[in-house]
């Protein structure tokens, strides 16, 4: 297995404090109060806290940043932030074809891989069709997401791994999701304890921890969810959600206000994961009555358990 390879950028000291950015946008009244109630409730942040925020390239993480750095400026408390993204390793690589998808056509190579697979050759029309082998080679991340994050004038973490391509080949990809995502968390634990970060920032909102709860349900056959803030490792590192209480459309206005672009994720498994079919379900379910994604957030706060099982 390929060792992870560090990119620390400029400046190398350590996160900045208070006004070492370029002076940010005032968030919108509404967006503010969510935030303040989310920091109060689940008390997110303490003086002296190291936060490090998980950034994956998508609009939320990066939206996050900028969330974080602009309460650091105004809040009685003083906290660093400090950014990492890992960059999944997709960069040149063809995926094999996916599992559950059709295909009985030639084989297709892998820039990483000399392996023949039940595979629609790239380019085809077999292969567009199936969506599973794209024309060129996928893209990595690290390069683009080092673009939007310059931006926000934080220094931060790049870090290359091979977890992405790694999974895909685990166990015929049949748990590349599991994989993957398992790697990545375990080594921003690391990272977070090597930089003696006790926070880890997740961009995750109100559509996500409905769309977890469903996933829980449907797959895993319990009731439970991700919460706004979690305690692990004794207490010596504690994830926190500091947009847990804002909506999707309300995370893409703060994109446009701070003038960030998701950075596009390359994994082929995308639209194939069960987080995807439930995210789909769960706007068709949504679709005539947003109140409703409103309400299930609501009830998993006002459980009954006098009324189940």
């Amino acid at each position: 297995m390929n060792a992870p390879v560090t990119k620390p950028t400029p400046p190398p000291e350590p996160p900045p404090g208070k006004g070492n950015a370029p002076a940010p946008p005032r968030l919108p009244a509404d967006i503010n109060r969510l935030v303040g109630k989310a920091m109060h409730r689940y008390e997110m942040l303490a003086d002296g806290d190291r936060v490090m925020i998980a950034v994956s390239g998508g609009i939320d993480s990066l939206v996050l940043c900028r969330l974080l750095d602009i309460w650091r400026r105004k809040a009685p408390i003083n906290y660093e932030v400090y950014p990492v993204h890992l960059d999944m390793g997709f960069a040149g690589y063809f995926p094999r074809q996916l599992p559950g998808l059709s295909g009985d056509h030639e084989g297709a190579t892998s820039t990483k891989s000399t392996k023949s697979t039940n595979l629609a050759a790239p380019g085809t029309k077999a292969a567009t069709a199936a969506g599973a082998v794209p024309a060129t080679p996928l893209t990595g991340t690290g390069e683009a997401v080092k673009v939007q994050l310059a931006k926000l004038g934080l220094p931060y973490l790049i870090e290359e791994t091979t977890y992405g391509p790694e999974a895909l080949a685990a166990e015929d990809g049949k748990n590349g999701c599991y994989h993957c995502s398992s790697r990545r968390r375990n080594r921003l634990f690391a990272l977070a304890q090597e930089h003696n970060c006790n926070k880890l920032a997740l961009g995750h909102h109100q559509e996500d921890i409905v769309e977890t709860f469903f996933l829980n349900l449907l797959y895993g056959g319990n009731i439970s969810t991700m919460v706004p803030k979690q305690r692990l490792f004794s207490g010596r590192l504690h994830l926190i959600r500091p947009l847990a209480l804002l909506s999707k459309e309300m995370i893409r206005h703060l994109g446009e206000l701070f003038a960030v672009e998701a950075v596009p994720n390359p994994c082929p498994l995308t639209d194939l994961s069960k987080r995807h079919t439930v995210r789909t379900m769960v706007q068709q379910l949504t679709a005539d009555d947003p109140r409703i994604t409103a309400n299930i957030f609501a009830a998993l706060g006002n459980v009954r358990p006098d009324y189940l099982l």
